[in-house]
């Protein structure tokens, strides 16, 4: 590991004597380290046998962010494309967290952010959420995204892994089938982070907001709202920031459960059947 890594370093310009190489804890997809050499300190990736643009896509999301200049993102110095089975590594800047936390700026910073739009659904390119493959093709219709590219993908999936039984099927397929009555039509297309979770943002040396591991799309900003409330919350302070400077729609409570339910599909698919019955509650709740 310490050889590939070195290996990614020089494909930065540099060879430097290597001072401090450590593991970091945290996350289920990727191996991270902590990299100190005579030049700078980085933060480093690895992963083997992922898809040729595993890294690729993170590196277009943040540097998608970045272009907004709304939040702060780390750096990306160097990218693996590898072939089969090959191990690659993501080279980032090293962000020092901060002994201060901000959620307030950050949710005055997400909602300048969720401003930036597009003018379709979606993405036109494929992502990944977690480690499953995300289909981000583009929509002109949010209710044939969400259909079409997150509960139906993920349906499938679900289907293929074993994780959705018959009954679950059902009730899903319902579910999928009467979005219209429940969905907004045209919410503005808003560039999302699309996996912001309270581990995937930090706070810097400084007292900003960092934003960390995307997985970007245009789609309505409540979507991302919706995550946010799924497993503990952010504080107060920070949804109180957020509708100052862009405010949900009245029908987000409504809504909420029904975006709430792909990233919940999303965890069982890859984690199994302890997020089983928060599913079915909201596909008995919309199937009814």
């Amino acid at each position: 590991m310490e050889n590939h890594i070195r290996d990614a370093l020089t494909k930065v310009k540099d060879s430097s004597s290597l001072k401090k190489f450590n593991s970091i804890q945290g996350g289920d997809i990727n191996q991270a380290f902590y990299v100190e050499t005579e030049k700078q300190s980085y933060f480093i990736k690895v992963n083997e046998g992922v898809p040729s643009h595993f890294f690729q896509v993170e590196a277009d999301g943040l540097e998608a962010i970045r272009e907004t200049r709304t939040i702060r993102v780390p750096d990306v110095y160097y990218y693996d494309i590898p072939r089969s089975k090959e191990t690659a590594a993501l080279v980032m800047e090293w962000i020092e967290p901060g002994s201060s936390d901000s959620p307030e700026k950050l949710g005055r910073q997400l909602a300048q952010l969720h401003q930036n739009c597009a003018s379709q659904y979606g993405y036109g390119a494929k992502t990944f959420v977690g480690k499953l493959d995300q289909p981000n093709e583009w929509e002109r219709s949010w209710v044939d995204y969400y259909r079409n590219h997150r509960l139906g993908r993920q349906l499938e999936a679900g289907i293929t892994k074993g994780t959705i039984n018959k009954k679950r099927r059902t009730g899903l397929e319902q579910v999928i089938e009467k979005l219209d009555h429940y969905l907004p039509a045209d919410p503005k297309p808003s560039l999302l982070h699309g996996d912001l979770w309270g581990g995937n943002w930090m706070t810097d040396m400084q007292g900003s907001p960092v934003l960390i591991d995307p997985s970007i799309l245009y789609g309505d900003h409540a979507f991302e709202l919706a995550f946010t409330e799924l497993f503990g919350g952010f504080p107060q302070s920070f949804y109180d920031a957020y509708q100052e400077n862009f405010p949900l729609p009245d029908s987000y409570e409504e809504t909420k459960p029904l975006y709430q339910l792909f990233y919940l599909l999303v965890h069982l698919n890859m984690f199994g059947e302890m997020y089983g019955p928060p599913v079915d509650r909201i596909i008995n709740h919309f199937s009814d």
